[in-house]
């Protein structure tokens, strides 16, 4: 149940911080160019395309129950993670409202005000949720309850800090401006959705497949120690897929190409130093690790057998996510969903289940298909960085600021046509 629980409210997830990356590209390179004005309206067309995309969304959270049952999982799994997801639909609109919020600050960088909001809803989230499922035993409605209602008072407390003033030359109030180009946005937003959650389907087909194996309970297991591992680390290296994707779109829309460029190799080079450390951790460690997550000997051993792909997955997410930052803040993003087709699925996925099923060597196999994607897709997008012409990108970054500003820049065009909150 919690698999499915899972798999269904990521999908909202992933989706809207997906989607919400195209701001990432805009707003940056906006205010990169000095034109900080434009970030409000687009913040506030992103608000339109990923409430717009919640609704569509809302569907599979209700009928979640036949579309589980559709992917084997038993009825009595499927009816309670169909609850649960009803449970949690006040989420999916937080998160519509948020990662566009979130994107609007970022590309200000406004981390440490962010940082802050974060922290103190952490530590609400872990009183209530203290409360509410152990105190009170209100189990899975008590975790929904908590989720949503941190969430929602993340999203009140950072829009709170916008329109209180602290965003003075970005924020303008609401316009009817937001209304104009959503096609092109929604286009834009689209792009950015899919090429991030090719990623996220990719791992969980990977954890579907891991339970058809002839031992599943031990490989399930071994791949959930692992999995935390990995999201350890990827926590550090989104920090870096952030940054960099907020330097990059900054310094091409001021026109600072050789900055960007050099941005790149600078986070490049930290990153995988930092991956580099990460991976002699795992492999120094590889017998006692597992200790951390698990009793169970049999579960020990598998996830031993497997710290060596475990330790090269680390030193790829390092580069990788910087790779794709350097995509999301150039405006890459529809390019980057059809690479990620074909590392994982043409490659990744057909390679693991060869090995996985064909050559019996169950979880390794599996895990060894998905390196193989993984590496492909890293070694295009380092070639296509590599050889990227900056200068003419920062071009493209100066025609798309006037192609998607229209009248925003101007600022008596703004206000005539805004309406101040």
């Amino acid at each position: 149940m919690v698999k499915g629980s899972i798999i269904i409210t990521s999908i909202g997830s992933t989706m809207m911080l997906g989607m919400g990356s195209a701001l990432e590209t805009l707003s940056g390179q906006a205010f990169g160019a000095g034109r900080p004005r434009m970030l409000g309206v687009y913040m506030q067309r992103s608000w339109i395309i990923l409430l717009g995309t919640s609704i569509l969304l809302t569907f599979i959270y209700i009928f979640s129950p036949p579309i589980l049952r559709l992917f084997g999982q038993s009825n009595e799994i499927s009816e309670l993670t169909g609850k649960f997801a009803l449970w949690m639909l006040p989420q999916l609109y937080a998160y519509a409202v948020y990662f566009p919020i979130q994107k609007f600050l970022q590309s200000q960088r406004k981390v440490m005000v962010m940082a802050v909001m974060a922290g103190s809803v952490l530590v609400f989230h872990v009183f209530l949720s203290w409360l509410l499922i152990l105190k009170l035993k209100w189990s899975l409605a008590g975790g929904a309850i908590s989720l949503n209602l941190a969430w929602w008072i993340h999203v009140l407390g950072q829009f709170s800090y916008i329109v209180a003033g602290y965003c003075p030359g970005s924020w303008t109030g609401f316009s009817w401006l937001a209304f104009r180009d959503l096609f092109g946005f929604f286009k834009l937003s689209l792009a950015s959705g899919v090429m991030l959650c090719l990623e996220f389907w990719y791992m969980m087909i990977l954890v579907v497949l891991v339970g058809h194996l002839s031992n599943p309970e031990i490989e399930v297991d071994a791949m959930s120690v692992c999995m935390n591992i990995v999201g350890w680390h990827m926590m550090i290296s989104l920090g870096f897929n952030a940054a960099i994707g907020v330097r990059v779109s900054n310094e091409l829309g001021a026109g600072n190409y050789r900055k960007a460029k050099l941005a790149v190799y600078v986070v490049s080079v930290t990153s995988i130093a930092v991956g580099i450390v990460c991976m002699a951790v795992i492999l120094i460690t590889r017998n006692e690790f597992p200790s951390l997550f698990t009793n169970s000997s049999a579960v020990k051993k598998e996830a031993t057998k497997i710290s060596g792909l475990l330790a090269s997955t680390l030193i790829l997410n390092s580069l990788q996510p910087v790779l794709a930052g350097v995509a999301i803040g150039a405006g890459w993003q529809a390019l980057i969903a059809y690479i990620n087709v074909g590392c994982y699925y043409i490659v990744g996925l057909p390679l693991g289940c060869i090995l996985g099923y064909k050559l019996n060597l169950g979880l390794l196999g599996l895990w060894g298909g998905l390196i193989g994607g993984t590496i492909l897709q890293t070694i295009i997008l380092a070639i296509l960085t590599a050889c990227t012409d900056w200068k003419k990108e920062a071009s493209v970054a100066e025609n798309r600021i006037k192609k998607w500003g229209g009248s925003v820049g101007n600022e008596d065009d703004e206000h005539s046509q805004g309406t101040p909150s």
